[in-house]
C-alpha cells in the first residue's frame, strides 16, 4: 500500500469538506442546526492529518528494518527516523526535488526508493558517489584506486530466518574518517553472480571471478550492506538515482526485543 499518496487522498477529502463548509455550508445553517456528521468529522481529522502529512514528506519519516543486510549497524525489527530534508526538499508522492539543501555523502545510511521496484524502499550506506569508480577486490573495497581501510573487530554471530546462527567476522571500515562496522564471511563469495541482474548502466560495470569494478555515472550512487555477504544492493541491481532517494537515516527510534538499542544515533 502506497501511505504517502493515502494521507495525500484522505488530506484532500478533509481538507475540501473543511474548505466548502467555511465557505459555503457553514452559513446555511442557522444556529439551532447541529453539524453533520460528515463536515464534524473530516473538519475534526482535517488538522491532524495535515500535521502527519507535513513531517512525513517534509521533516521526519518512521521506517522499520525488515532484514539483516544492514547488521550489524541495523537490526532486524529496529524501527529508524529519516531525515527527510537533509538532502533536498521533494513534492510530496511523486518524489520530486525542488530545492537543494546537501548531497549524499559517501558513508551516510541511505533510505531510497528500490530502482526495481520504487514502491519499496531499500536501506544501504553509499560508498559511491557520481564519478567515483568502485572496485570490489576479495573482499576489499577499493575507491578511485586508493584501498579503503579496514581493522579486524572480532567474531560476529546472528540469527537468519531459517538458516539458524550465521558466524561472520566483524571490521571496523573507514569510508571517511569515522568508522562504522561490517561483516565478512568467509565462507561466501565476495559476489554471487546469479545474482547480478541487468540494470541501467550496467556497460559502466566489469565482473569477475574476484569481485568487480564500477564506475557510478552521473546524477547516480553506488551503495552496499553493511552485511556484504547477506546484502541485495547496488553489486546486483545497479546504481541509485538521485530521483529515488528519500532520506537519510540517523536514529533507532524503537527496537521491541532490545529496549538498549533505543536512541542510538545511526553512524
Amino acid at each position: 500500500m502506497n501511505f504517502p499518496l493515502v494521507l495525500f487522498v484522505l488530506l484532500v477529502i478533509t481538507g475540501s469538506i473543511w474548505l466548502l463548509d467555511t465557505l459555503l455550508w457553514k452559513n446555511k445553517r442557522t444556529p439551532e442546526d447541529n453539524e453533520p456528521w460528515w463536515i464534524e468529522y473530516p473538519k475534526s481529522f482535517f488538522p491532524i492529518i495535515l500535521i502527519v502529512f507535513s513531517l512525513r514528506s517534509f521533516v521526519i519519516e518512521p521506517f522499520k528494518i525488515p532484514s539483516g543486510s544492514m547488521i550489524p549497524t541495523l537490526l532486524v525489527g529496529d524501527f529508524i527516523l529519516v531525515n527527510k530534508y537533509t538532502y533536498g526538499i521533494r513534492l510530496p508522492v511523486i518524489n520530486k526535488k525542488v530545492f537543494d539543501i546537501n548531497e549524499p555523502k559517501r558513508g551516510d545510511v541511505l533510505v531510497f526508493r528500490y530502482p526495481e521496484d520504487p514502491s519499496i524502499d531499500y536501506i544501504k550506506r553509499v560508498v559511491g558517489l557520481p564519478g567515483d569508480t568502485i572496485t570490489y577486490h576479495n573482499k576489499q573495497l577499493i575507491i578511485n584506486g586508493e584501498t579503503i581501510r579496514t581493522e579486524y573487530e572480532g567474531d560476529y554471530k546472528y540469527v537468519e530466518s531459517g538458516f539458524g546462527y550465521i558466524y561472520s567476522d566483524r571490521f571496523s571500515e573507514y569510508l571517511t574518517d569515522e568508522s562504522h562496522s561490517i561483516l565478512i564471511n568467509q565462507d561466501v563469495k565476495g559476489i554471487q553472480f546469479s545474482n547480478v541482474r541487468q540494470f541501467e548502466f550496467k556497460e559502466n560495470c566489469k565482473y569477475r571471478s574476484t569481485g568487480f569494478t564500477c564506475e557510478v555515472p552521473p546524477g547516480n550512487y553506488f551503495t552496499l550492506g553493511d552485511n556484504r555477504d547477506s546484502s541485495s544492493d547496488s553489486r546486483y541491481w545497479g546504481f541509485v538515482p538521485e530521483e529515488n532517494i528519500v532520506g537519510k537515516a540517523f536514529m533507532i527510534w524503537w527496537n521491541f526485543g532490545d529496549f538498549g538499542r533505543i536512541g542510538l544515533a545511526i553512524k
